[in-house]
């Protein structure tokens, strides 16, 4: 899906069809089709392969500067609707005087940027344009991360009163998402820290061409990033550590049970053993007097059954 855009003069969020004039515009590409991608790259002079990059789930985050295309690889982060995290390689290029965001899927960073939120960005200021998408990214990083320390939470109360599987899969779930978190933010902070490095640089500058605004706000993302790495690495710790605790607890629970259950079986073996003894076909004690035999034979059954109690009680087994 192709969608063109661009500011008007009265700052209104116009958008365009591909016969209007294009200048200074936002191109924004979602799973888009093998022509729209041809369509793209023919008209903005772009590598079709920059392109098709973007749109690899496994590409690692980037930055190309070549032929006086600017291009990098971002990855931002995603929540489904069943509730799981991941994270979406998004690219963002410079030809010419238009800008080009590109993703394999639809996602809340990028629709953020309408109609109704033209205030917050203008497509003819392109650099700013993208440094508000950066930004953003790292704003959802960290409003994510929040869900997840909500999540966490009332995982681990709902551990507490009983331990089933489901819950400890959706920890597994959370844990691996932040595995995707980390990887992302990290790589993303060195795409962040190699664009600030181009903007000082004599051969990328005037195609940047970032104001003194515009590196201000690239710090402010460099830092709110390394804030987003630090929160991420904080809750991994936490979450392993209390993975670790909850193992430790399950298996102590499991030695607790199987101990009273051996308990539970020597106190039924003794009514079992003295009803065998009496049992046998040979001279017992109480064989030839039936009146009274029968009773003391249960009497001393449950005499023995509390002793063994009794004993085991003391050693806490029960």
């Amino acid at each position: 899906m192709l969608k063109i855009y661009k500011t008007e003069e009265t700052g209104k969020l116009a958008k365009l069809k591909k016969s209007k004039s294009i200048s200074k515009s936002w191109f924004n590409l979602i799973n888009p089709t093998a022509e729209e991608i041809r369509q793209v790259s023919q008209l903005l002079k772009v590598d079709s392969d920059i392109l098709r990059n973007s749109l690899d789930a496994d590409e690692r985050s980037r930055v190309e500067l070549d032929e006086g295309i600017f291009s990098t690889i971002v990855n931002l982060p995603l929540l489904d609707e069943e509730g799981n995290f991941d994270t979406l390689p998004c690219g963002l290029v410079f030809s010419g005087d238009n800008f080009l965001t590109i993703c394999s899927r639809d996602n809340r960073i990028l629709s953020s940027f309408n109609k109704n939120t033209t205030k917050t960005f203008d497509t003819r200021e392109r650099t700013k344009f993208m440094l508000s998408i950066l930004y953003k990214i790292t704003q959802f990083y960290l409003r994510y991360l929040a869900i997840i320390n909500r999540k966490t939470e009332h995982l681990e109360d709902a551990l507490k009163q009983t331990t089933h599987n489901e819950e400890l899969f959706q920890l597994m779930e959370i844990q691996k998402s932040l595995v995707y978190f980390t990887t992302a933010l990290r790589d993303n902070q060195l795409v962040l820290e190699k664009i600030l490095r181009m903007t000082k640089s004599p051969a990328s500058s005037k195609l940047l061409a970032f104001t003194e605004d515009d590196t201000d706000l690239l710090e402010d993302v460099i830092v709110e990033n390394k804030q987003a790495i630090e929160m991420v690495d904080m809750h991994r710790s936490i979450l392993e550590g209390m993975m670790d605790g909850f193992a430790s607890i399950i298996n102590n629970n499991l030695n607790q049970i199987m101990k009273f259950l051996a308990a539970i079986t020597i106190v039924l073996s003794i009514p079992t053993m003295l009803g065998t003894f009496w049992g046998m076909n040979v001279a017992v004690p109480f064989a030839n007097d039936m009146s009274y035999g029968f009773g003391a034979v249960i009497l001393l059954s449950l005499l023995g059954t509390l002793l063994v109690i009794l004993y085991f009680k003391k050693k806490g087994m029960f």
